[in-house]
Parts: C-alpha cells; sequence; structure tokens
C-alpha cells in the first residue's frame, strides 16, 4: 500500500490566510522552529513581516497565542487588521469599559480567540490571570521586544516579570520579536524571559532599510534650526514627524512655525488623552500631515507614506533614534532623515540621564514621605510629591522613575492616580540602597549617549555603522547617506 503524502501546511496556510505567495527574509525558518517546539528571538527590519512570525503558527497550534504588547493603540491596529482577514483575535486592554472587559474574560474561558493582544500590567489583575488558566497557551510571543530591556527597569517594571508570566502560563513556547537590539539588548531580552541562548536562538535579517537616505547637519542656536525645519518641512509632499526631547522645545518651535505659515500638529505627553489620540488619528488619515512630536508619538503608528523624520533635538541613544527614523519610507520610496546637530543639546540628554537614574539618598526621602505622609501623597498625587522633592530650587523630575522602582522591588503596591498607593515595606532593599550598582545603571545610559555622538561625529556610511552597532553584517555602504555622498 502506497504511503499517504501529507501536504506541507504552512505554505498552504500562507497563501489562504494572508494572500502571500512566499516569505520574506527569516520568517519561514522561525515559523518552523516554533512549530517544532522551539523559542525564537527575531531581529528584523520594520516593515518586513515581523507579526506574520506569531500570526501564522497561531493559526497552527491547537491553544491560545498572548501577544505582550506595548502600547494600547497598536493592539488595536493589529487586532482589528486580523479581524479583516476572518482571524479571531482579541484585545483586553484599561481603555475598555468594565462591560467589555468582563466579557472578554468570559469569552477567554470559554475558549475563544485564537490570539489575544495585552499589556504586561494586565497580568496584575486576578480575574485575568484566573481566566488565561484556564486556556491551554499555546505560544507567548512579545512584540516590540526592546523595551523589555529599555523600559523595563524605569517606568514600566513589569515588563521585568515576564519569566513570572511564562510560569503562569505554564512556560509555553517563546517568540520575541523586535526591530532593534544590540547584542546587550538581546542578551537583556534573553534574560528577563528566564532563557538563554541555546534555548532562544537569534534570527537577525539586520537593519537594512536601504530607501532611508540618512544625514546629520550641525545647526546652532534655535533660528538656525527654525530655518532648516521650515525648508525640510516645505519641502516635503508626504507625511512628517520632527521630533523634540523637551515639551518646551517643542512648542517654541511650533509658535516659530506658526508663524512661518506651515501648518502642524503637535504631541507630547502633557496633553489630554483624548487630545492626543485624536492628534494620531489626524496623523494617520491625512496623507501630508505634519506632527512637532516627544517620543511619546510614534510607536504603533504604521503609516506607510511618512517622508521625512526629522530630530530637532539629539535623541538619548542611538536605539531610540534607530526606532524613529524606521517609521519613515514604509512605502518603500525614498525618505529623508535627518538629524540637527547641535552640542549643547547633549547637555539635555545628560539630564536625562540623571533623572532616570534616581539616587539612593532620593528614592529613601520619597518612601519616607509615602510612609509618612499617606494622605497628603494620595491627595496630592505626583504634584505635591514633586513639590516636597524639590531640591536646591529646582523641580524633579525623576518621580515616575523612582515610583516604578520602588514598585518593583516589592516596596509599594497599587496606583497613585487611582489614590490607592500603599507602602509595604518599610525599609528600601538593599540593591536600592546600593549606590554603585545606581552609578553603574547611569553610566550605561551616559554611555548609549556617547554612541549617539559617534554615529554624528563617524566617517563610516550612516547604514554600516548602524548594521555594526546592532550586531549585522554591515555590508556595502549604500551610496546615498550625507557620508557617501559628501554632503
Amino acid at each position: 500500500m502506497a504511503a499517504t503524502i501529507v501536504a506541507d501546511p504552512i505554505p498552504q496556510l500562507l497563501r489562504q490566510a494572508f494572500g502571500f505567495s512566499s516569505f520574506r527574509g527569516s520568517q519561514e525558518k522561525v515559523i518552523r522552529r516554533l512549530l517544532g517546539g522551539g523559542h525564537a528571538l527575531v531581529v528584523m527590519p520594520t516593515g518586513q513581516g515581523k507579526s506574520l512570525c506569531y500570526q501564522l503558527p497561531a493559526l497552527a497550534l491547537d491553544g491560545l497565542t498572548v501577544v505582550i504588547s506595548p502600547l494600547i493603540a497598536l493592539m488595536k491596529d493589529q487586532t482589528d487588521a486580523l479581524r479583516a482577514r476572518g482571524m479571531d483575535a482579541a484585545t483586553l486592554n484599561s481603555s475598555q469599559s468594565a462591560k467589555v472587559r468582563a466579557q472578554g474574560l468570559e469569552a477567554i474561558r470559554q475558549g475563544k480567540h485564537r490570539l489575544l493582544f495585552v499589556s504586561p500590567e494586565r497580568f496584575r489583575k486576578a480575574a485575568f490571570t484566573a481566566a488565561l488558566a484556564e486556556r491551554k497557551v499555546s505560544l507567548l510571543a512579545v512584540d516590540e521586544a526592546h523595551c523589555i530591556s529599555e523600559w523595563g527597569h524605569d517606568f514600566r517594571p513589569d515588563y521585568t516579570r515576564l519569566a513570572e508570566f511564562r510560569r503562569m502560563m505554564g512556560n509555553p513556547l517563546t517568540l520575541a520579536l523586535t526591530a532593534t537590539a544590540t547584542p546587550e539588548v538581546q542578551a537583556d531580552i534573553r534574560l528577563q524571559l528566564g532563557l538563554d541562548e541555546s534555548s532562544m536562538p537569534l534570527f537577525h535579517d539586520g537593519v537594512e532599510r536601504p530607501n532611508l537616505r540618512l544625514s546629520v547637519e550641525p545647526v546652532h542656536e534655535a533660528d538656525e534650526k527654525e530655518a532648516r525645519l521650515a525648508e525640510l518641512l516645505r519641502g516635503e509632499k508626504r507625511s512628517a514627524i520632527v521630533y523634540f526631547a523637551l515639551i518646551r522645545s517643542l512648542e517654541d518651535m511650533s509658535l516659530r512655525l506658526e508663524r512661518a505659515g506651515l501648518r502642524h500638529m503637535v504631541y507630547h505627553g502633557r496633553l489630554p488623552r483624548e487630545e492626543r489620540r485624536r492628534v494620531q488619528e489626524r496623523f494617520m488619515a491625512d496623507p501630508q500631515a505634519r506632527v512637532l512630536a516627544t517620543n511619546a508619538f510614534g510607536l504603533g503608528v504604521d503609516k506607510a507614506s511618512i517622508g521625512l523624520i526629522a530630530h530637532a533635538e539629539v535623541p538619548g541613544s542611538l536605539e531610540a533614534y534607530a526606532q524613529e527614523i524606521g517609521r519613515a519610507g514604509r512605502d518603500g520610496r525614498e525618505a529623508r532623515c535627518v538629524l540637527l546637530y547641535d552640542q549643547q543639546d547633549l547637555l539635555i540628554q545628560m539630564e536625562f540621564a540623571e533623572w532616570a537614574n534616581p539616587s539612593p539618598g532620593y528614592l529613601e526621602r520619597l518612601l519616607t514621605l509615602l510612609r509618612d505622609h499617606p494622605q497628603m501623597a494620595r491627595d496630592g498625587g505626583l504634584d505635591w510629591l514633586r513639590q516636597e522633592l524639590v531640591f536646591n530650587g529646582r523641580f524633579d523630575f525623576r518621580l515616575e522613575t523612582a515610583l516604578g522602582l520602588l514598585e518593583r522591588h516589592g516596596v509599594v503596591e497599587g496606583d497613585l492616580e487611582r489614590g490607592d498607593l500603599r507602602v509595604v515595606q518599610e525599609r528600601l532593599p538593599h540593591i536600592l540602597e546600593n549606590e554603585e550598582s545606581a552609578q553603574l545603571k547611569k553610566k550605561r545610559d551616559l554611555g548609549r549617549l556617547h554612541d549617539l555622538v559617534r554615529y554624528t561625529a563617524s566617517s563610516d556610511c550612516r547604514h554600516v555603522f548602524l548594521h555594526r552597532f546592532f550586531g549585522a553584517a554591515p555590508g556595502k555602504a549604500c551610496g546615498s547617506c550625507d557620508v557617501c555622498v559628501g554632503a
């Protein structure tokens, strides 16, 4: 009797569910490793199809695929796109009403959905973890996995609990995906997931974006920045994002550009949530939208027709810069990425490094306020604490980082904005009292800033420099960046 020949289901799923006839880059290798029972860490350029690496396995595996994603807007966009393809995907997040979340939990318990998008903070909710315990989780996918390293140590402490979340789900197959991760960040991703290089091999497709025309332009003072930004914006017929480090610099430049007759929107973290949502929706809808923004804008913005990314102030790291310029040119057309370099801006980022690394003394002062004046802290919130923590006549901007550290290390529980924050440990743990450890973290952050300065001063092709920095084979010079053309 002739043997039955079983057709390979993977190409069939690719055609039927996604409409593609072939894979890109490492997609097929990653998918086959997952379906063969192995974990994977994926570094793949923006727009090259990282999400397919978990979406196709979700259809082939017999349980639930849980996708941990950093932003509500990103989760919603991905869920909507999958539903439009007929896939049973859902999201649970804090923007939903209590009724909608309750319905979502019941659907999970009843065995509905193949893919579920959540933030890491969702695992704090006992009702969610109880519902998830009733399901077989076949695959855990961590999207934008660089956030594990870049955010987990500061204001997103739940990213440091991913190994614990994996254990809650029975240690399922795990996939981590990002467009940018240095070898150091790759190691940190594995560490936070409780895996190692042998069990979670790297699939690195490089950071190649040949259609991005990279340049660094020295400028001095706001007048010169204004003139160059006005020239860039007037010359761009597609959408544009101009990034700033400081809200006050953004607002000042906004007034200048308005006086010059250049219409635009602004986006930063101090705007009301509804206003931020409205700006993002307008940006997505308008093919020629211009927005001046802090780094609060962009993650989760998947718009093909962005022709210009300009940095009016120096970003804090080369990793952040690569993420932000990666939003340009997703339509495959040439796009400009211009870094306006003023050495004075480095002082801003050096101060940010101070704010991101509160000293043991600062943490002790904060803990004393929370412990000795709980009602004042609940009533006055961040504003009262910030006022009390004024040092040398200056307001302190380390507070959010410090609160995150206290929470991550189990010193406090609850939420200040909800009014239920409480101290559960009377003393700082030893690691937070360690001045040497705090200084080492600050030194690493300043080292990242130094890497960016090296990029601005390098005589190498900009693309070759980025490839080498992110641990990819450098390849040939691009022939189009400012170094290559001698601009």
